[in-house]
């Protein structure tokens, strides 16, 4: 029977925390709500305005319109030697157009004049 006075005290601690828990879960489910609000309308202006935030986003969606307008653009000069490159390889007259601006050539029957400049 000594330990009834022990008994009797944890009954009413258990009590009293049974008691306390409703009021701290119903504290909590209200509270964290606004709280996680409260964090999310802090955070999320300092996030989008920082320099890795929107301007980044800006900076790199130009940077790739770039990019973008390079890669027409080679694609436009790789189709261009397409071409060039079928022709040297089927026209003589290409080949020719080609040795004569390009090297300097002449052919054996042809006589070159060669002016000072003054």
């Amino acid at each position: 029977m000594v330990h009834a006075p022990e008994n009797w005290a944890a009954r009413g601690i258990h009590e009293t925390m049974a008691a306390a828990v409703p009021f701290t879960a119903d504290l909590l489910q209200r509270t964290l709500p606004i709280a996680i609000l409260s964090l999310a309308l802090v955070t999320v202006p300092v996030l989008v305005l920082a320099p890795a935030g929107l301007p980044r986003l800006r900076a790199l969606q130009k940077e790739l319109a770039d990019v973008d307008a390079e890669r027409q653009e080679l694609r436009r000069e790789v189709g261009r030697l397409h071409i060039e490159v079928r022709q040297l390889r089927d026209d003589p007259a290409a080949v020719e157009r080609i040795a004569r601006d390009e090297l300097g050539m002449v052919r054996k029957s042809e006589v070159v004049f060669q002016f000072a400049k003054p």
